[in-house]
């Protein structure tokens, strides 16, 4: 690494079944909060993704608070780094900050002017693999000037949006009517099912199918097998609040195939 600009990468991602990424609905320019600066770095990844043919990055404020706490403390010890002492892992900011994501990436770095900090990364294939990500929908950005340097934070993430159980539910039940099973109002049946580990509410159903995904609009391929296997008629779908545990945000969901 050159004196003039130095910088770092880090992916850190979960797998669970059906772990796809749902897009997230912030805007793809910086808002007014953000700095010329953190504008700059935003237009550049897109610019360069749209090149590539890939969907535009997402603003999302809570992984630029994220950012921003992160480069503040970059200056402070003047040194890039993802984790100093005694400062929570990556991911634990980005939760604490609000996001909620399936899979998050980090680039870092240091240098004289914004547009160098964006050809270093688009010159470093970690930080490029970050930048043009599939995977990836949402960043956050800051910039934060130290001294004669500028450091700068970008925390990517494949966001998952905050639904209702109501939206939840119609998501997956679409998936379901798609394959020929008719819906059945068993809500408040299936939802509490949902909260169960084991047995079920209500009504006695032949076969209860429970799982977390951080993609509604696809069904895990054991879920998929059974609701297409013919044996079943009419289905009843309830979501609640998911486990909780990790950092990483997913839904919870029940079906009673009936």
């Amino acid at each position: 690494m050159g004196t003039a600009l130095r910088c770092l990468t880090i992916v850190v991602a979960i797998v669970v079944t059906a772990l796809l990424l749902t897009p997230t609905m912030h805007a793809n320019s910086a808002p007014s909060s953000a700095s010329t600066a953190e504008s700059m770095l935003l237009s550049a990844a897109n610019r360069d993704r749209a090149a590539a043919g890939l969907k535009p990055l997402q603003w999302d404020p809570a992984l630029a608070v994220a950012a921003r706490q992160h480069a503040q403390r970059m200056v402070h010890m003047n040194a890039l780094s993802h984790q100093f002492p005694g400062e929570a892992p990556m991911q634990d900011r980005a939760r604490q900050a609000g996001a909620r994501f399936s899979l998050i990436a980090e680039n870092v770095a240091e240098g004289p002017n914004v547009p160098g900090l964006h050809t270093q990364w688009m010159n470093s294939p970690p930080h490029r693999a970050n930048l043009l990500d599939p995977g990836l929908n949402a960043v956050g950005i800051a910039v934060v000037q130290g001294g004669k340097m500028l450091f700068a934070v970008e925390d990517f993430a494949a966001a998952i949006p905050s639904l209702s159980l109501n939206d939840q539910e119609s998501e997956v039940t679409s998936e379901i009517a798609a394959r020929g099973m008719r819906a059945v109002n068993a809500t408040p049946d299936a939802r509490k099912t949902c909260e169960l580990d084991r047995g079920w509410a209500g009504q006695r159903p032949a076969s209860v199918l429970r799982y977390e995904t951080s993609d509604l609009r696809r069904l895990p391929d054991d879920v998929d097998q059974k609701v297409g296997s013919g044996k079943y008629h009419r289905a009843a779908v309830g979501a609640c609040e998911a486990s909780g545990g990790g950092d990483f945000a997913n839904f919870r969901i029940a079906i009673l195939l009936y």
